[in-house]
């Protein structure tokens, strides 16, 4: 059996996974593991990355089998053969890389399979007004019949919610669900999970985010190697000792603050605009600095990121690179000038799923690693073995597709790229999100590895304190524009959100 931890009457587990094994080519993801979720709780999974928290997940959604052991609800032995078996049994899901359709607008997706219909016909008008509502509910204020495609990353989080609410599941579980959310819509989000628990929904819910688990979880289980170490009462809960749980060892929290020279200007940013997105941004990036983007929810923070790479080109603006204008409308005019973009959507837009670690690591510099057009495979599998190594990459091979990797080891797969090309310019759009405390703290080390090189880095982020500890700057976003700017001695987080809610 698995450790120690508090035991449920029948009547009050309303889920149960009982010696749960499941494994893949070359690892084993979970191994004799129990779990035991209670009516009208929420209990959390807390664990590094790869430590078998999604596979739970998808066992639960119906994506993935268990090799062996027994998962009850309600005190009944179930078999859950597929997604749609898992609707019908009252298990909602909410995928921390999400699963929407891009061509769709989002009342589309929230209701995707289970349209409303009247007299054998969609009928659109009240799939729109019922997603609105479901919507309106998470603090989402985009018109319901966007395309998905359009949206950002933390509006089309907010789709993914309301889809799994618009089931009115028994069970709902949450992976990462604030990972691309602001402290503002996050607040929203715990508002809603209350009332949800408050009628008898039990919540399982994960993320890295410790200070969620003692503000929303009720107990704790934490899975180490795909088993379970423990499982505690949220209150009373030592953090340092929960940190010393998932990771088998003492893992310092928090964000490093650390002295840095301002070097040379690399990047000027004057007048930015992109029609309906942003409108006459500007700013300065130097080497050796770190400026950070705070906002909230459509302020505009990764439509001025994407428009200084190229990936949306601006219409309005200029852009200076060590001085000289530049007009960079694509990412490859970006690359050549220097300028990197880690993208907050890794699976979407920073990685190649179906190809190696190997392979993603070396795709930006393969021209480097070629002669006459043909790859030199000695040299690619040593810069690539060189980053892996580096970065501590958790994977059996190089040669393991990048789709098997926990969501943490992708992040750093997506970092080694540009670490790869040597850029002078890095943007990070939410470098941290839905990666453990031990590998932000890695991130949070290479930051300060590459401002120590000379690199000027442009920080998006959700959390607050990263922004706050990690800036030297802080320019804060609202309604498209540049709202207020901070230096290192006034950034507060009261200030930040003051001025991205406009108070």
């Amino acid at each position: 059996m698995s450790p120690e931890g508090p035991s449920s009457t029948p009547a009050d587990a309303v889920l149960r996974l009982d010696g749960v094994r499941k494994s893949f080519p070359g690892v084993v993801a979970l191994d004799d593991v129990d779990l035991e979720v209670r009516r009208g709780e929420v209990h959390v999974l807390l664990g590094e990355n790869g430590a078998g928290k999604s596979t739970v997940v998808r066992i639960l959604a119906g994506a993935h089998r268990m090799d062996s052991g027994r998962l009850l609800l309600d005190g009944v032995e179930a078999a859950i053969s597929g997604p749609r078996h898992a609707r019908e049994l009252g298990i909602g899901v909410i995928y921390q890389e999400l699963a929407l359709v891009p061509g769709l607008d989002a009342s589309e997706n929230v209701f995707l399979g289970r349209e409303p219909r009247r007299l054998g016909v969609v009928d659109r008008g009240a799939m729109a007004a019922r997603a609105r509502t479901l919507l309106e509910e998470l603090g989402a204020l985009f018109d319901v019949r966007t395309p998905v495609r359009d949206l950002t990353l933390a509006e089309r989080q907010l789709v993914e919610i309301a889809r799994a609410l618009s089931l009115d599941a028994r069970i709902l579980v949450m992976d990462e669900p604030t990972s691309a959310l602001t402290e503002r819509e996050t607040r929203t989000l715990f508002a809603v999970i209350r009332r949800l628990t408050a009628r008898g929904v039990a919540v399982v819910y994960i993320s890295h985010r410790l200070d969620e688990i003692f503000e929303i979880g009720d107990r704790v289980t934490v899975l180490r190697d795909g088993r379970r170490v423990a499982t505690r009462d949220v209150r009373g809960a030592d953090r340092r000792a929960l940190v010393r749980l998932m990771a088998d060892r003492e893992v310092e929290e928090g964000v490093p603050r650390t002295s840095r020279t301002r070097g040379d200007e690399l990047l000027r940013v004057e007048g930015l605009g992109r029609r309906g997105r942003i409108e006459d941004v500007s700013f300065t990036l130097h080497a050796g600095e770190v400026v950070g983007v705070a906002g909230l929810l459509g302020s505009g923070r990764t439509d001025v990121a994407r428009a200084v790479f190229g990936a949306d080109p601006a219409d309005a603006g200029r852009l200076l690179v060590r001085g000289r204008p530049l007009r960079i409308r694509s990412p490859r005019q970006a690359i050549r000038a220097g300028i990197g973009y880690v993208t907050e959507d890794r699976k979407g837009q920073g990685l190649v799923l179906g190809l190696t670690v190997r392979e993603n690591l070396t795709l930006p510099v393969l021209p480097a690693v070629s002669r006459f057009g043909v790859v030199n495979a000695g040299d690619e599998a040593d810069r690539a073995e060189e980053l892996a190594r580096s970065l501590r990459i958790k994977t059996p091979s190089i040669e393991q597709q990048v789709l098997n990797l926990s969501g943490g080891n992708q992040q750093k797969v997506v970092l080694g790229k540009w670490l790869a090309c040597r850029v002078d310019v890095l943007i990070l759009d939410e470098p941290t999100r839905g990666i453990d405390v031990g590998a932000k703290q890695e991130v949070y080390g290479l930051v300060e590895r590459l401002v120590g090189e000379g690199v000027g880095i442009l920080l998006i982020s959700s959390e607050l304190p990263e922004i706050v500890g990690l800036s030297d700057r802080v320019l804060v976003m609202r309604g498209g524009r540049v709202a207020g700017e901070f230096t290192r001695a006034e950034a507060t987080q009261e200030r930040i959100l003051a001025c991205a809610v406009g108070e």
